[in-house]
């Protein structure tokens, strides 16, 4: 069967961040994990304490073996996983740890200087929250995107703000969008993050997220499932009263729904997690990801669609 969709080099029906980069780039390109040392206004009592219920005390960097050591450090010895699967590719920075825009301009700045004239960082990406965006932190941003292409990782999880509120969450859908009208025609590329099997939360709800953003500029997306790790509030929410989680079946369908509404010039940067086994309670399925991302594939292919084929 002939694969109808343009942003693809395979059998993949949607627009894959390896096919972005290799066009791009004409090479691999590897992402290394970083951890700069900052918080998050839902952490330090700014807005709240102890983060977004389904966080880690390690704020999403579960994955960095070099937690906390000096950036160029943590980089280097990042970097070596990263040779052993791929030698000789091109780096993208990830600052992906807690709100790395949350804090003063010149602690920013000393995150990424050392990475901006590295001739084998081919693009930078930080995480962080859309409450985080001082003007002369985009400003800033707008300026290095010059140099470098750079990304912003927003997580919304979900549109929806009861859910949101649940989520212990502290922005709105509406914050969401304002920052999103600001990072606009800055140069800077959004990477929204999107999060199924949030509790509280139907199927229903989670392609109506797909739907609230699709007409916002962004650039890239990044879809979850919840994973219930230890350590959370959402873990011990779970441990008290085990609630019901989507199915590894469900949760493939349901991706493929997001994708064929999902713009096709969007480049999906992720489609499940990667949790570290020690560290999760729920569900166990998500350690296979490249069963579940082999699996959407034949999904999309024996149905015959592809991203964006719903796009409106």
């Amino acid at each position: 069967m002939e694969n109808p969709f343009i942003y693809s080099f395979n059998e993949k029906r949607y627009h894959t961040f390896n096919y972005y980069l290799k066009t791009r780039y004409n090479t691999k390109v590897s992402k290394v994990i970083l951890d700069a040392g900052f918080t998050c206004p839902n952490r330090d009592g700014s807005k709240g304490t102890g983060g977004c219920i389904f966080c880690s005390n390690k704020g999403s960097g579960d994955s960095n073996i070099a937690f906390r050591e000096d950036i160029l450090n943590q980089y280097e010895e990042n970097k070596k996983v990263m040779d052993r699967k791929w030698p000789n590719t091109l780096y993208i920075p990830y600052f992906q740890s807690f709100s790395n825009t949350y804090g003063p301009l010149n602690k920013i700045k000393d995150m990424l200087e050392p990475f901006i004239k590295m001739d084998e960082v081919a693009e930078i990406a930080i995480a962080t929250r859309c409450d985080c965006l001082e003007d002369d932190t985009v400003t800033y941003l707008s300026e290095i995107s010059k140099i470098k292409p750079l990304w912003l990782e927003l997580g919304l999880q979900t549109s929806n703000n009861e859910v949101g509120e649940l989520l212990y969450r502290k922005y709105t859908f509406e914050d969401f969008k304002d920052a999103l009208d600001r990072l606009n025609n800055t140069g800077i590329k959004v990477c929204v993050h999107v999060m199924n099997g949030l509790p509280f939360e139907d199927k229903e709800g989670m392609l109506q997220t797909v739907k609230d953003i699709n007409h916002l500029p962004f650039d890239g997306i990044k879809i979850h499932m919840l994973h219930v790790l230890k350590n959370t509030r959402l873990g011990d929410m779970y441990n008290e009263k085990p609630f019901e989680l989507i199915s590894r079946e469900d949760y493939i369908e349901l991706v493929v729904k997001q994708l064929e509404l999902l713009r096709p010039e969007v480049v999906v940067q992720r489609l499940t997690g990667d949790p570290i086994a020690e560290d999760l309670i729920s569900p166990e399925w998500v350690l296979n990801k490249t069963t579940i991302l082999n699996d959407i594939d034949k999904l999309m292919r024996k149905n015959n669609t592809w991203q964006g084929k719903l796009y409106e």
